[in-house]
């Protein structure tokens, strides 16, 4: 017997965190730093790369302190993580992250208490990240 030519491989609901098509969305992997306290990032989280090691980290985390002669680290806005992820305390996580794209800046996240600056929109800008609100519905 054949098999159905058509069928339900899944379904997604719309959480309005993608606003557009241009720049178009592009998705690329990465790789987010264990943590202290096991936490889950929520889609739409802003990340930020360790200029030392380049793992990444929720935007507005402070790098820790450097020790004794060495040089500090530096966190730089990067992208913005594709789906729920669970960040444990004993391993690193490989992640998707969308490198390019339009999003309602409504609905990123950033560690608590922080503010994403204009110098923030700016660097992602460069990797052709952009904010957008979503129109509303007619």
């Amino acid at each position: 017997m054949a098999k159905e030519l058509r069928q339900k491989l899944g379904s997604m609901e719309y959480d309005g965190l993608i606003t557009g098509l241009n720049p178009p969305t592009r998705v690329d992997g990465g790789t987010i730093a264990k943590l202290s306290a096991a936490a889950v990032y929520k889609r739409g989280t802003l990340l930020a790369k360790s200029a030392k090691d380049g793992l990444l980290h929720i935007l507005g985390e402070e790098p820790p302190a450097a020790a004794e002669g060495q040089t500090a680290d530096t966190y730089a806005p990067d992208c913005i993580l594709c789906d729920d992820t669970e960040v444990g305390t004993t391993e690193d996580v490989p992640v998707d992250v969308y490198v390019a794209g339009c999003f309602d800046p409504e609905k990123v996240t950033v560690a608590s208490g922080y503010t994403v600056t204009q110098a923030d929109k700016d660097k992602l800008r460069a990797y052709s990240i952009i904010f957008k609100a979503a129109a509303p519905a007619p």
